[in-house]
């Protein structure tokens, strides 16, 4: 049954809510002002990560918004706050996936836009399943989570196709989502993480036609490990996922929370969901 989930998005090493597409420069250029901020709290990462342990919220996220090191230092201090609880996303690779889980105590990591590579003949980024594969065995596929966050792209038939984005979301690569591409990058990862990068931050409603597709493309044993974020603005947006994607995907919400600024969806009111549900 659809549940939610909880994130924590760092930026700058602040915790914060972000406008997913103006989210263009790296967090260590202090010149940049393209990035739209909707929240950013005085509260350091861990009040979130005690919060989502006090009531018991598990399969929350950790993501960091670029390459600035206060991102690292405040993604570690939610680790150290809920011990193999927390995934943790954002500059993740072969090299730093084991200490992140071994060392911070993260319960995944999160893979994203260093799975992509140019391969010859290719025009854009492409999945690079020998990656994939390669850190799946190194750390084991239940403590992997891919992240296949996307655009909305009209294909010469008019019809709509969700394309997997990169870099903050702003690079759009090879591969769009489907059943196939799923199932075959399920066989690798415990979870997937999807964001509708257009409609991220902007509290304007769920993408309910991926969410849709997301239900009707799950993998088989994947009911409840798909995660999509994007635009979510009221409590009854988790009724419209559960019936939208037959229960099989979770929903998390971002700047519509009261815990983040929001005046739309109260926390309370999403814990009682889950434990009605």
């Amino acid at each position: 049954m659809t549940k939610f989930r909880g994130c924590i998005d760092i930026h700058s090493g602040q915790v914060k809510q972000i406008v997913g597409g103006t989210l263009k420069g790296d967090d260590t250029d202090k010149s940049n002002s393209t990035t739209t901020e909707n929240f950013v709290s005085t509260k350091p990462s861990s009040y979130y990560a005690q919060l989502y342990k006090e009531n018991k919220l598990r399969g929350c996220h950790v993501i960091k918004l670029g390459t600035n090191p206060e991102n690292d230092a405040a993604a570690k201090l939610a680790c150290q706050s809920w011990p193999n609880s927390l995934q943790v996303g954002g500059g993740i690779n072969y090299d730093n996936a084991p200490e992140w889980i071994n060392t911070h105590k993260a319960s995944h990591v999160i893979l994203t836009s260093w799975l992509f590579s140019d391969l010859k003949g290719k025009l854009k980024k492409c999945f690079d399943w020998e990656k994939l594969a390669k850190v799946s065995e190194l750390i084991g596929k239940d403590k992997l989570i891919v992240d296949l966050s996307c655009r909305e792209v009209h294909n010469d038939n008019g019809d709509s196709e969700w394309v997997v984005a990169m870099n903050k979301w702003q690079t759009l690569t090879d591969n769009s989502l489907s059943f196939e591409f799923l199932e075959q990058v399920s066989k690798y990862c415990d979870e997937f993480l999807i964001h509708a990068a257009d409609v991220e931050g902007l509290c304007n409603g769920i993408d309910e036609k991926l969410v849709k597709k997301l239900g009707e493309w799950c993998p088989p044993g994947f009911e409840g490990k798909i995660v999509y974020a994007g635009g979510a603005k009221l409590v009854n947006d988790l009724e419209t996922v559960a019936k939208l994607s037959n229960g099989k995907v979770d929903l998390t919400y971002g700047s519509a929370l009261d815990i983040f600024g929001g005046k739309l969806v109260k926390f309370n009111d999403l814990i009682q969901w889950n434990q009605s549900h």
